[in-house]
């Protein structure tokens, strides 16, 4: 009997639109596998269960990881499907990310009923979204609206937003067009504006190191392209010690021969912004180097009292 292998997920129907998509990537490119043959396995996280307060009072990213990661560890799943943004730099012993399917568009959406574009917003316009970096975007261009955080999944958010808590909010493109809601979008944010997070758009597949198995299945599924980009964004993150108490941009792109990335590191209120744009090879070593390089200059530039500003600004926001 063939053995059924194990994908595991967050429950959101996001995370299952994902999970069901490297499911079935993995039929159409091994023959001998059936829709039997591979299970969905939906893992309640902390970060699902945590609805009342700020992610930062309770650990950050990894809150939507932990318990699929452990299961993992456990080998009560065989791999597992995350959107990529959610990872922390650090991974647990045992664990690689081995395969990254082709990216989608990296972008923020703006979405409101009242208003068509994001500049259109009146003075004192509430804004919706628990994302630091959205927050000191948008505050950066508009000082005077008012932001306030936003919980949940995408559809929990747009529930909120019909039930007037805000004027209007943004979230990413690719989760809307994963879900077949790209409707949903009022506008298509330009990134000159609004950077989005590291490793926006792309999903990525957990395995334990070493199992040289589930490697075999994953590689036809991976995109080296996206792999590059994502390595620089998240050699920036780490050299920056970024988390989601980091109002932290970055974007890479294989752009023929080349690898193009543009990265912000912001203050809370957007007043402060330091920001550097490189090019290198595009490979693997290469976009590591450069993504580090780059964070530690944007590091060196902004220098320890901003950081000291930067959660001062944030125990206050969140308390």
């Amino acid at each position: 009997m063939q053995q059924v292998i194990k994908i595991g997920t967050r429950g959101s129907p996001l995370a299952l639109a994902q999970a069901h998509d490297v499911k079935a990537k993995l039929l159409a490119a091994h023959a001998d596998l059936s829709d039997a043959s591979i299970e969905i396995v939906v893992i309640k996280t902390s970060g699902d269960r945590i609805l009342d307060r700020h992610l930062m009072n309770a650990g950050g990213k990894g809150l939507f990881t932990k318990e699929i990661e452990d299961a993992l560890l456990m080998g009560l799943i065989d791999c597992a499907v995350h959107s990529s943004k959610d990872m922390p730099t650090k991974l647990p012993d045992g664990l690689c990310l081995t395969v990254f399917l082709p990216r989608e568009d990296p972008r923020d959406a703006f979405i409101s009923s009242k208003f068509a574009h994001f500049e259109d917003l009146p003075k004192g316009a509430i804004l919706g979204t628990a994302s630091l970096r959205r927050r000191a975007q948008a505050l950066r261009l508009r000082p005077d609206l008012k932001v306030i955080t936003f919980r949940g999944n995408v559809q929990s958010r747009l529930r909120k937003l019909a039930d007037g808590e805000a004027d209007a909010t943004f979230l990413a493109l690719a989760g809307l067009n994963r879900l077949a809601m790209a409707k949903a979008a009022t506008e298509k944010l330009p990134l000159d504006d609004f950077l989005p997070a590291p490793a926006q758009g792309a999903v990525t597949v957990e395995i334990r190191e070493g199992d040289a198995a589930m490697q075999t299945r994953l590689a036809p599924l991976h995109c080296l392209n996206t792999a590059i980009e994502v390595t620089a964004e998240r050699a920036f993150l780490a050299a920056l010690d970024g988390s989601c108490r980091t109002p932290i941009a970055a974007h890479a792109a294989v752009q023929g021969n080349a690898l193009m990335m543009h990265a912000q590191l912001f203050s809370l209120d957007g007043t402060e912004m330091y920001e550097r744009q490189d090019s290198t090879e595009p490979d693997l070593k290469a976009a590591s180097l450069m993504g580090a390089s780059i964070g530690a200059d944007i590091r060196t530039e902004a220098g320890p009292d901003f950081f000291v500003r930067l959660a001062t600004q944030i125990e206050a926001e969140i308390a």
